[in-house]
């Protein structure tokens, strides 16, 4: 997603980073990576957006968490926004690119808060065993996310649970078509899809601009490993304190997923449901998931912050 397919102005306008790289994933891939506010050694956040999103998606948590001095680093998924596209696509890929980018932007020993947002979230549950997570990673904030049987929970289709809403759920997010340029009728789909009802019309069109700008190509491959997803196992391998978030509307990961989350993880902080908020929770509740962002910064990386000084 280039700068010019994002909304130019307001909360949701991608701010300019301080720094932009390249960080390398096991395979080769290179993922754009965008460094943000406070210097090195100021407490370190780092924000892993979902399928079909970008840096972009992440501009309001940005611009609030750089404000306070934290240096914030976001990257795009393979694929995604300025990261080229690549025929892995997996969870474990997820994960190499996520341990490629805290390898790049963070100093030995140096710790970091991590955000993810649905693939964002499966993301940090693929990786929660790697040895990049387990130097870097001092805290977890999960916001709209779910490790298995994604597609047969999905309510996005108002159709009774069962075999016939799975099927057509499948054909639908795995849809091949473009979905073209961002006129009233695609708002007014994609709000219904993945927002709640109280979405602000700058909420719905920054969204909008982020979705309709990933290509069909990657939104297909992808839909094919979300559809296939299995990371029970990975909720046991994240051993920091995780805190776990979701819209109560939410029909691409409903509730039942954070529930889930929440009670198998070994170190749950807490479980909020927001009411009425749909799957887009960092779009939908800025400032609440950069709060939590912040206090879960302040709670664990002080310490982590004075070492890597």
């Amino acid at each position: 997603m280039s700068r010019m397919s994002a909304v130019a102005s307001g909360a949701y306008a991608p701010p300019v980073p301080v720094r932009e790289l390249t960080a390398v994933s096991a395979d080769g891939a290179r993922l754009h990576v965008e460094v943000h506010g406070g210097p090195q050694g100021a407490p370190a956040v780092v924000l892993a957006h979902g399928w079909t999103c970008s840096t972009a998606f992440w501009a309001a948590q940005i611009r609030a968490l750089a404000a306070d001095g934290h240096r914030v680093i976001a990257y795009d998924q393979r694929g995604h926004g300025r990261s080229p596209a690549s025929p892995a696509c997996t969870t474990d890929a997820l994960a190499d690119d996520l341990e490629a980018v805290l390898d790049a932007t963070l100093a030995p020993g140096e710790r970091a808060v991590v955000a993810g947002h649905s693939m964002g979230g499966m993301t940090v549950l693929a990786a929660g065993a790697r040895p990049a997570v387990r130097e870097h990673v001092a805290a977890v904030l999960l916001c709209s996310t779910g490790a298995a049987r994604l597609v047969a929970s999905s309510t996005v289709l108002p159709l009774p649970a069962g075999p016939v809403r799975t099927w057509l759920t499948r054909r639908v997010l795995g849809s091949r078509a473009p979905l073209g340029p961002v006129t009233p009728a695609a708002r007014r789909v994609l709000k219904y899809g993945t927002m709640g009802r109280g979405s602000a019309p700058d909420m719905v069109e920054a969204c909008a601009r982020i979705v309709h700008a990933c290509p069909r190509g990657v939104r297909h491959a992808w839909s094919r490993v979300l559809d296939r997803l299995d990371l029970e196992h990975g909720i046991r391998e994240l051993t920091v304190p995780v805190e776990v978030v979701v819209g109560t509307a939410d029909r691409l990961t409903p509730p039942v997923h954070a529930r889930e989350l929440a009670a198998a993880l070994p170190r749950p902080v807490g479980l909020t449901e927001l009411p009425g908020v749909g799957h887009m929770t960092p779009l939908e509740a800025p400032d609440l998931i950069t709060a939590k962002i912040r206090t879960l910064a302040e709670t664990h990386l002080p310490v982590a912050a004075e070492e890597s000084a």
